[in-house]
């Protein structure tokens, strides 16, 4: 069987069609992520894993559709790529743009006291904040300043003084 280069590099679909749908499930992707998960990779659990890879999977069908042409997919790729440059183009040159990429820290522990209702809203456990109060070399909540779960994902830590 003869490879026919056009069944390879026809576009199967509107070039219009598929940055449409790259576009949207772009957006509402980043939104999902953006608002549902914030902890770092190395903090995510196995559910938040699997949410992401689920979300890629069912993803995948609603931006390529039955379309399974090379020129169709580097379309959706350069799509999605333009829209992740952009995102960041922006929120670094614009102030405006900077909360929607990067959510503002959350407090975590104030003057040596846990802040309950941050840590309820983040889903964060006692012992997960204890091991990265560890990692910072502090071993009582008491001996922690401050400590902020920062836009990253990660988790910054201010000693008292003493």
């Amino acid at each position: 069987m003869a490879l026919d280069f056009h069944d390879v590099f026809a576009p199967t679909a509107s070039i219009l069609e598929i940055v449409l749908r790259g576009t949207v499930l772009y957006w509402f992707l980043f939104l999902v992520l953006r608002f549902v998960l914030r902890r770092d990779t190395g903090s995510a659990g196995i559910s938040d894993i699997l949410l992401i890879v689920l979300l890629g999977d069912a993803a995948q069908n609603g931006m390529i559709g039955q379309h399974d042409g090379v020129v169709d997919a580097l379309t959706l790729i350069a799509t999605l790529v333009a829209w992740n440059y952009l995102l960041n183009y922006l929120a670094f040159h614009f102030a405006a743009f900077r909360w929607l990429s990067d959510p503002p820290p959350i407090c975590l522990i104030r003057n040596g006291r846990l802040v309950r209702s941050a840590m309820r809203s983040e889903h964060l456990t006692d012992a997960e904040v204890m091991a990265k109060l560890r990692d910072a070399g502090i071993e009582r909540v008491s001996d922690a300043r401050a400590m902020y779960l920062e836009s990253d994902g990660s988790f910054s830590v201010l000693k008292r003084r003493r």
